[in-house]
């Protein structure tokens, strides 16, 4: 797919819906959309479209933001308004929250969570009962009853006997444990293996450094003191280095590296080396494959590396790339039967042990394959080479990112690059789906090319 029909493609996407992005609806705190008020009207709206397909009962989780205690009372009155129950989980990690709400027989899940962002954003995701997230025509529906309340044309409540009701569940922790060392085979043990775990001071903090403990490994935990700021706070599967820094110092065998809600996952070799999300598919795959456990292929994005997809064929085993955002992952998974995909930032759906990207699970399998491999991660992964990509992120301080994308300028200086590039490499421009930006990717045998033409369309998204 060239550049051009990339953009539309996206732009299709994002403009079906208002608030809901590819990741629920997020924002600055204080902001609109991200207030009490919105809050409890995306609450209300949200229950009134889940209780008109029969649901009764909502789990609310959250990571470690200060605005999080915020939301939550909002979501919670809204959703009592239109007559749901709700039960109240506390910090826990997007993942255990689409786990949790199956195993409380909920029939939805709210995940409060602004994912990798910096505590001053936040951010409300939806999962239906069985872990996956809304669909597009549900999160429609909302829109629609949500406009309505905002714009004044009111917001019901149910008959006071119909009210819903609130509890807070004390074990959900333990029992998000007890899932993830459920994926990891009983005849297997961590034993023997130091590893760093920087949990991000995010939802997983009481959780990640647990795990790993649990399944026989030495592990040193950092970044695993919330104070509702520091989540993300150069920490994390998005910010390395102090990781990186720990690996080295300790001599660890590995670091694994969580986001602030825990779907994406991050490694460091014992080199210090950064092991991405196209390199832990290609892990997977590989040890899948030989296991004969592969079922049909791959699912990534148009962000992941050409060298995946190269490798990958190698084996043959075959490569799909969808639209950028986990939902999309999943959907063409479950529309080819495939089990295993996810994208080059860390979020691996890995369908046979969890219905959502799970980073704690997914590092187990990885971690899996190094001990079944009796091989360090340097070494299970270097049958991928990766082509360089170089991803900049243009800010929009104001301006439409759609119309600036299409821009003539835009157009002008995309079309440029690819004839600069040729058939050695690609382009894609997309608007983020969680934050104000326009990515632009380039990916190239050159390292050089890749980096000038990158430079060339961030300069010309700037100018237009």
């Amino acid at each position: 797919m060239n550049s051009a029909l990339c953009i539309l493609f996206i732009l299709d996407v994002m403009m079906t819906r208002k608030y809901f992005g590819t990741d629920g609806v997020r924002g600055k705190v204080g902001t609109f959309p991200i207030t009490p008020d919105f809050a409890m009207k995306l609450g209300w709206a949200a229950g009134t479209v889940l209780a008109s397909s029969g649901t009764k009962g909502v789990l609310i989780g959250k990571d470690t933001r200060i605005s999080g205690y915020m939301l939550e009372s909002a979501i919670e009155a809204g959703l009592a308004a239109a007559g749901v129950n709700v039960s109240l989980v506390g910090p826990m990690p997007t993942p255990a929250v689409a786990y949790l709400a199956s195993t409380f027989r909920a029939d939805a899940g709210v995940v409060i969570s602004a994912s990798h962002n910096a505590y001053y954003d936040n951010g409300i995701k939806f999962f239906a009962n069985d872990g996956t997230k809304l669909t597009d025509e549900q999160e429609l529906e909302i829109e629609a009853l949500l406009d309505q309340a905002l714009n004044g044309q009111g917001m019901t409540c149910v008959e006071s006997a119909q009210l819903g009701k609130a509890r807070r569940i004390e074990d959900a922790a333990g029992r998000y444990i007890e899932f993830c060392k459920g994926t990891f085979p009983k005849h297997l043990s961590l034993s023997g293996l130091k590893i760093v775990v920087d949990s991000a001071n995010g939802a997983a903090y009481h959780i990640a450094r647990e795990v790993y403990a649990e399944l026989g490994a030495e592990v040193i935990s950092i970044n695993d003191n919330p104070d509702g700021v520091n989540i993300n706070d150069k920490c994390g599967a998005t910010n390395l280095k102090a990781l990186q820094t720990i690996v080295l110092a300790e001599e660890a065998d590995l670091g694994v590296a969580l986001d602030g809600d825990a779907d994406r996952i991050m490694f460091v070799d014992h080199q210090g080396e950064v092991v991405d999300g196209d390199e832990i598919l290609f892990i997977l795959a590989s040890a899948m494959q030989r296991k004969g456990e592969m079922q049909g292929g791959v699912v990534g994005t148009l962000m992941s590396n050409l060298g995946l997809e190269l490798a990958l064929e190698q084996m043959n085993i075959p490569f799909l790339r969808a639209k950028v955002g986990d939902r999309y992952v999943v959907e063409q998974l479950k529309a080819t039967g495939w089990q295993l995909g996810g994208e080059n930032s860390g979020h691996i759906l890995s369908l046979q042990h969890a219905t959502t990207g799970d980073g704690i699970v997914a590092s187990l399998q990885v971690l899996r394959a190094v001990v079944e491999a009796g091989q360090s991660l340097a070494q299970v992964k270097s049958g991928m080479s990766k082509l360089p990509q170089v991803l900049i992120n243009v800010r929009l301080d104001e301006g439409d990112a759609e119309q600036i994308m299409s821009s003539h300028k835009v157009q002008e200086a995309v079309a440029q690059a690819e004839a600069t590039l040729g058939k050695s490499g690609r382009v894609l421009l997309r608007k983020s789906g969680t934050e104000p930006l326009i990515r632009v990717m380039v990916e190239a045998v050159d390292a050089e090319m890749t980096q000038s033409q990158a430079e060339f369309i961030a300069q010309a998204v700037r100018d237009a």
